[in-house]
C-alpha cells in the first residue's frame, strides 16, 4: 500500500521489451534506503516490484523492476522514454503516518491533460477520465494522478480538476504537465467496494 505522498523524482534508464511484457531500470536515490528485492515501490503510480538493484554503478545507480503485459495496457509505462522523469514511493511502513490517501498502486487507467492554468502559487489542471471511472471520482474526494495524491476540486461527466500547490509542482512530475500529455489514474479504492457491495445488497433483495 502506498500514500500518494511523492519521495522523489527518479528518471528512466531504459526500458526492455520482454515477450509482450517488459522490464524497466530506474534511476534513483532516496528510494534506495532499506531498499531490497522483492519490495514493491510505485513508479508514476504503478506498483512494481524490485528485481535488481544497481548499488555499484555510480552513474546509473537505482533498481530494475518488471512490467507485466496488464501493466503494459492500463498504464503509460509502455511509453517510458529514456530520461524520462518518474515518480516514485516505496511502500507504507505500518504504523507510519498516512499522509496522503490509500493508494494501491493498481492503475485503473489512463487520463488526459486537457488543460492547465497557472495561478499565483499554483496550477489547476483539467483531466479527462474515462467514463467508466468517472462515477468514482468525486469533489472534495481523493484520487492518485502518476501516484500523486490529490484532492478533487471540480467534477465533470468525464473530466475532474485538481490543483497543483507548489511543492507538487517542485517534487514530482506533474511540474511539467502540458496538455495532451497522458497520465496513470487509480480512484478511491473505497468507492469501488462501496459500488460493489450496493450491487451485491441489489441482487440479494431483488
Amino acid at each position: 500500500m502506498f500514500t500518494g505522498i511523492i519521495e522523489e523524482q527518479g528518471a528512466a534508464v531504459a526500458l526492455f521489451e520482454l515477450d509482450g511484457a517488459a522490464q524497466l531500470r530506474i534511476r534513483a536515490d532516496q528510494v534506495l534506503g532499506g531498499l531490497h528485492l522483492g519490495d514493491s515501490v510505485a513508479v508514476n503510480g504503478v506498483c512494481l516490484t524490485v528485481i535488481e538493484l544497481h548499488l555499484d554503478d555510480e552513474a546509473n545507480r537505482g533498481f530494475t523492476v518488471d512490467v507485466m503485459p496488464e501493466t503494459l495496457r492500463r498504464s503509460t509505462l509502455g511509453g517510458v522514454r529514456p530520461e524520462q522523469g518518474l515518480n516514485l514511493e516505496r511502500a507504507v511502513v505500518a504504523g507510519g503516518r498516512l499522509d496522503g490517501h490509500i493508494v494501491q498502486g493498481h492503475v485503473d487507467g489512463v487520463g488526459t491533460i486537457r488543460s492547465r492554468t497557472p495561478g499565483p502559487r499554483w496550477d489547476d489542471v483539467v483531466i479527462t477520465v474515462p467514463r467508466d471511472l468517472a462515477r468514482y471520482v468525486a469533489e472534495k474526494g481523493s484520487v492518485a494522478v502518476d501516484g500523486v495524491s490529490l484532492t478533487v476540486t471540480e467534477v465533470g461527466d468525464d473530466w475532474f480538476g485538481v490543483s497543483l500547490i507548489p511543492t507538487t509542482l517542485e517534487v514530482t512530475t506533474l511540474g511539467k504537465l502540458q496538455p495532451e500529455i497522458t497520465v496513470n489514474l487509480e480512484v478511491d479504492v473505497i468507492a469501488k467496494y462501496v459500488e460493489r457491495l450496493l450491487q451485491q445488497t441489489e441482487r440479494v433483495g431483488s
